[in-house]
């Protein structure tokens, strides 16, 4: 007994020593985009940098930030770093620290591996795919023609048709660590609130949440609203007996919903400097920049399409993969339905709503997909189909990332 633990130790130790190493050379890549995007000024590599970079340095720009987080860790670093550092600094220790708790929580979902394994291969090697796949779900991307040539309606790789991975984001990045963290305390939280409540659960998850809203309020904005319809649904599917316990996880969400006030009192004000509402429309704002938008979802999410169709049957038994699926479908409606009126109608920043959405589908589709194949319950063709489809997205992402390390367009 002693032996195998003392095994398994080692095993684990190996396997953070090399997602170390592919830690140091994501950071090294990312922190050599992200300094190159702060002294950019929009002139090469194009980014929203430059606008956060102006709040750091406290110059005026006409652009309201209400969630601070971000910012404020910046202008910290900033007493002893020049302003595009600091930025620098801030975002690639963020964006990585993404990377290592999504590692964490993948290593969760797989705590049984050498158990679940059906292959003849040595579990260090497949705890080496685990780090690897962690990684690659940082760099998957939309699908794209490879040589520039525009499809039916899209002539843009990333315009209207949206990535998990916008690089060019500062805040979308700084914000996923956080989202990463309350996607698996809510699913933790929904598998047990109506049973037994956990007020320490709760508060951690309250706290979590709050400082996501704090630091981009994307994500809660498609939490709450997925949370709030099955809370909605459970209460009704129950007859009103859990509504005690409803209340409880609700209670959670108030420090957050106070917050989201604070912040959409300041963005949506049409008086002010920002000029800007929230409104209803059909596609009103997606036709703007896409004229094929069925194609442009099939290209987002192609992936996640082809592992839902091979494992629909998952959705009853893996409460992550169908909160993922939830999520999915709610960012979808809200990036349809939702848009800013006056000079950023064309922003289409609910946008934003719809990629952590999608990002989250990539990584349950991926667990859900490896799982798969560590078992062999499926037949080889389809586990090929889709591993077929995550390589595809994947080539696609690094030949996206690469453009963007050479200062070519996002779009």
């Amino acid at each position: 007994m002693q032996t195998q633990m003392q095994s398994k130790k080692r095993i684990e130790m190996i396997d953070w020593a090399i997602f170390g190493m592919l830690i140091a050379i994501y950071m090294t890549l990312t922190c050599y985009l992200f300094y190159h995007q702060s002294i950019g000024y929009n002139q090469w590599y194009p980014s929203d940098t430059w606008s956060y970079l102006q709040e750091v340095k406290g110059i005026e720009n006409n652009m309201i930030f209400t969630y601070p987080i971000f910012f404020w860790l910046s202008s910290l670093f900033n007493l002893f770093l020049p302003a595009e550092w600091a930025i620098t600094v801030v975002l690639t220790l963020l964006n990585c620290t993404s990377v290592i708790i999504l590692k964490y929580y993948i290593n969760k979902q797989f705590n049984n591996l050498e158990e679940s394994i059906c292959w003849k291969c040595p579990v260090l090697f497949w705890k080496v795919i685990l780090s690897v796949l962690t990684i690659t779900l940082f760099f998957v991307s939309m699908l794209f023609p490879v040589f520039n040539h525009s499809l039916p309606g899209i002539n843009e790789r990333y315009v209207g048709v949206f990535t998990p991975n916008p690089y060019h984001n500062a805040t979308y990045l700084a914000v996923r660590p956080f989202a990463i963290i309350c996607f698996f305390k809510f699913v933790d939280l929904l598998g047990s609130y109506e049973k037994n409540f956990s007020w320490k659960k709760g508060i951690a998850f309250s706290i979590l949440l709050l400082l996501t809203t704090m630091t981009k309020p994307t994500f809660t904005l498609l939490l709450v609203s997925t949370a709030g319809l099955i809370m909605l649904y459970r209460l009704i599917r129950s007859r009103f007996a859990n509504l005690k316990s409803t209340i409880f996880l609700g209670i959670c969400f108030i420090p957050t919903f106070c917050d989201l006030l604070y912040q959409f009192f300041g963005m949506f004000d049409n008086t002010g400097k920002e000029g800007s509402s929230m409104a209803f429309g059909w596609l009103t704002a997606w036709k703007m920049c896409c004229g094929n938008i069925p194609l442009a979802i099939c290209l987002a999410w192609a992936f996640p399409i082809v592992v839902f169709l091979i494992h629909h049957r998952e959705i009853k038994e893996n409460k992550a993969y169908r909160f993922s699926l939830q999520l999915a479908v709610i960012s979808l409606i809200m990036v349809m339905v939702l848009y800013e009126t006056g000079k950023r109608s064309m922003h289409m920043n609910f946008s934003w709503i719809y990629m952590h959405g999608m990002f989250f589908a990539f990584v349950m589709s991926a667990i859900v997909m490896l799982k798969s194949t560590l078992q062999k319950d499926k037949k080889w063709y389809l586990l090929g189909l889709e591993w077929l489809f995550y390589f595809w997205h994947l080539g696609c992402g690094l030949l996206y990332f690469r453009q963007l390390l050479l200062g070519l367009s996002y779009r």
